[in-house]
Formats: C-alpha cells, sequence, structure tokens
C-alpha cells in the first residue's frame, strides 16, 4: 500500500493553524463602539446568570424527585424486612445502598417521614413487589437524567444502574424465598 503523503505531525499542525486561526479571528475588535460591546456583554452576563439561577432550580427539583423515589424504595424495604424477617439477610445490604443513594442524592432527613402500607402476601411475592419497585426507580432515574445537567445525570445513571442490578438480584432472590 502506497502512502499519501498525510502524517500525523502534518494533520496535527493543520489542526493548530485551523484552531490559532479561529482564535486570533476572535480576538479582533467587532466594531467601533466599545461601549455597544460591553452593553452587550453585560446583558450576556445576566442572561447567563439567570439561566444558572433557573438551571439550579431545576436540579434542585430533580434531586428531590430522585430523592423521593427512592426514600419510597427505601421505606419498601423496611416494610418487607419487618414483616418478613426471613428476608432481612438478603435484602439488608440492597437496603443499606438504596440509604446510601438518598444520601448522595441531597441533603434532608426524609427517612422517617414516609409511611408505607402493611405488607401482605407471603414472602416471595413481596420481594417480588421490591424487585418491581426497583425496576421503576430505575425508569425514574433514567427519565430524569435526561433534564440533569452533567454531574447530576452521572450520580441518576449511577442509581438508575444500580437499581437495575437490585431488581435482577431480588428477582433472583424472590426464587429462592420460601412463600
Amino acid at each position: 500500500m502506497r502512502r499519501t503523503g498525510t502524517t500525523r505531525r502534518g494533520a496535527l499542525t493543520a489542526t493548530g493553524a485551523i484552531a490559532m486561526g479561529a482564535v486570533l479571528a476572535g480576538c479582533g475588535s467587532g466594531g467601533d463602539d466599545e461601549s455597544a460591546g460591553r452593553k452587550g456583554s453585560a446583558q450576556a452576563g445576566a442572561r447567563t446568570a439567570a439561566d444558572r439561577s433557573s438551571a439550579g432550580r431545576a436540579e434542585t427539583s430533580l434531586r428531590a424527585q430522585a430523592r423521593g423515589v427512592s426514600t419510597s424504595l427505601f421505606a419498601q424495604y423496611e416494610t418487607v424486612v419487618r414483616t418478613h424477617p426471613a428476608t432481612a439477610a438478603g435484602l439488608t445490604p440492597l437496603r443499606d445502598a438504596v440509604r446510601a443513594h438518598i444520601t448522595a442524592l441531597g441533603p434532608g432527613d426524609a427517612l422517617g417521614l414516609v409511611r408505607t402500607r402493611p405488607g401482605t402476601g407471603d414472602a416471595r411475592a413481596a420481594v417480588r413487589e421490591l424487585a418491581a419497585a426497583e425496576r421503576r426507580a430505575a425508569a425514574s432515574h433514567t427519565q430524569a437524567l435526561m433534564k440533569a445537567p452533567p454531574e447530576l445525570a452521572r450520580l441518576l445513571a449511577s442509581v438508575a444502574a444500580a437499581a437495575s442490578a437490585h431488581a435482577y438480584l431480588l428477582t433472583e432472590l424472590a426464587k429462592e424465598t420460601k412463600a
């Protein structure tokens, strides 16, 4: 095969030259009226501050929503463990992970505020219900991460992945649990 003459060094040099040209073009004066430029910069700064404030409120809302989903899930774990003590060994590590998710999602102490209905049915059905709740939580966190800023999106993606893994583990645990 014949060489084309384009080398990695040549490609990097060309890319650097193009980037330098773009930087130098951006550094030039946009016009004779410098006060108009400053006024535009001030308006852009005000818009940026307002955008940040709006984004902060949106992030706080997303965090609160995700925290509520995880708090509800935690309460379900508590109910199943309290109603079916034989499941405690398998559920405790998963419940503790959900508690860590709540802590990571934001400040507050809502763990004691969630009320759940008493568990009904057998232990196997209760564990299956927990698996379904974990799947719903994973879907909720995944949906929320589409609207989240990058840092929160990474956190929500991690929590959603953990919830999916928990759903799988709970499904397997339900198969092993006595009715």
